[in-house]
Formats: C-alpha cells, sequence, structure tokens
C-alpha cells in the first residue's frame, strides 16, 4: 500500500513541473508522471519506485543536481538512485541530443532492476503517446522531437531491444513486451522498417 510519503511526492512532483506541458500539446505535464506511476504499479513497483516514477524527470527538467540534493533530503537514497538512472542530462544546456540517448541506452545494459522498471514504464508511456499522436496529426508530429521522426524512431527500437534484453521474464518482460509492441506499431504506421 502508499503511504503519505506517495501523497508528498505527488505534491512535490507537481509543484516541481506545474508550468511544463507535454511536448506540443496542452496537457499537463504531471498527466505523464501519474501514468509513469500507475504503469510502475501496474508491473510489480514499490512504493519508491512509484515515488521515482513520479520524480523520474525532476533533475533533467527542473534543477540538475540541486534536485537532486533535495530528492535524497526529502524522499531517501533509494528514490534519488531511480531518478538519477532514469536521467539523461544534468546540466544546462543539455548535450547533444543523439550521443545524449546514445549513452543513456548504453546504459541500461547496467542499470539495477529496480531502476529498469521506473524507465521502462516513462519510456511506455512516452511511446504509447507518440502512437496516439501520430494517429491523430501524422507526420506533424516528427517537428516536437530533436531527433525528428528517424531519430526518434531509433531511439525507441533501441530502447526495446536493450529492455527486452534485460527483462527475460515476470512483470518486466511483460513491460518490454508491451513497449516492443507500441514500438512495431509506430514503425509500421510510419513505414519504417523494424530498425531502420
Amino acid at each position: 500500500m502508499l503511504s503519505d510519503r506517495f501523497g508528498d511526492a505527488l505534491k512535490f512532483a507537481e509543484a516541481a513541473h506545474r508550468t511544463q506541458r507535454r511536448k506540443g500539446t496542452d496537457i499537463p505535464y504531471v498527466a505523464h508522471l501519474l501514468a509513469v506511476a500507475a504503469i510502475a504499479l501496474e508491473h510489480g513497483g514499490d512504493e519508491d519506485q512509484a515515488i521515482a516514477a513520479l520524480l523520474h524527470d525532476a533533475v533533467e527538467d527542473q534543477g540538475g543536481r540541486a534536485m537532486e540534493a533535495r530528492l535524497r533530503a526529502g524522499f531517501g537514497d533509494r528514490v534519488a538512485d531511480i531518478v538519477m538512472h532514469c536521467t539523461d542530462a544534468e546540466v544546462v544546456p543539455k548535450p547533444p541530443w543523439r550521443a545524449r540517448k546514445e549513452a543513456y541506452v548504453a546504459g541500461l545494459a547496467h542499470t539495477p532492476p529496480e531502476a529498469l522498471l521506473v524507465s521502462m514504464a516513462d519510456k511506455l508511456h512516452n511511446a504509447q503517446s507518440i502512437l496516439a499522436d501520430h494517429a491523430e496529426i501524422g507526420e506533424d508530429l516528427w517537428a516536437r522531437f530533436k531527433g525528428g521522426r528517424d531519430g526518434t524512431l531509433w531511439y525507441y527500437r533501441a530502447l526495446s531491444d536493450a529492455y527486452a534484453a534485460r527483462a527475460p521474464q515476470g512483470a518486466t518482460a511483460r513491460l518490454a513486451a508491451r513497449l516492443a509492441a507500441t514500438v512495431a506499431e509506430l514503425e509500421a504506421r510510419t513505414g519504417v522498417a523494424k530498425g531502420a
């Protein structure tokens, strides 16, 4: 069961991301954080993982290392460590997009299982959102992303393959399979061959 810590994390996340919207939309960013927490919980995540899911973008988008220190003080080292494994940049401006994403994918080979679950939940929700938005607005969608169409599709295929290699059984395997199916559908919809 969830405790008051989860409620505190939800308030913290909402305050930290209050002015953010999902890329190219008017959807409050907190909707993504709630979805990632729900996916993590639905796939066996514990309270720390659910809290980390709510806070997974706080360091990257809302303060870098200073935010990491706040998370450690407020929610503990385990939560902060999971968040850091989900973070691909701690500085502003962020490093170049492709190099940052390549490093993130490569790092998944060594990401602890507790953080891997949160990372997978994040990327699944992102991929599902991309797929839904593509169905609604078509190829104009890709203008939202620094990687454009080809880079974004490469990234989600690389993520899917990396997760599949790390999640051979149980709830994480089901989560990896859901992401793989979403990525395959996105590739089919856009006419891109798997892994192209």
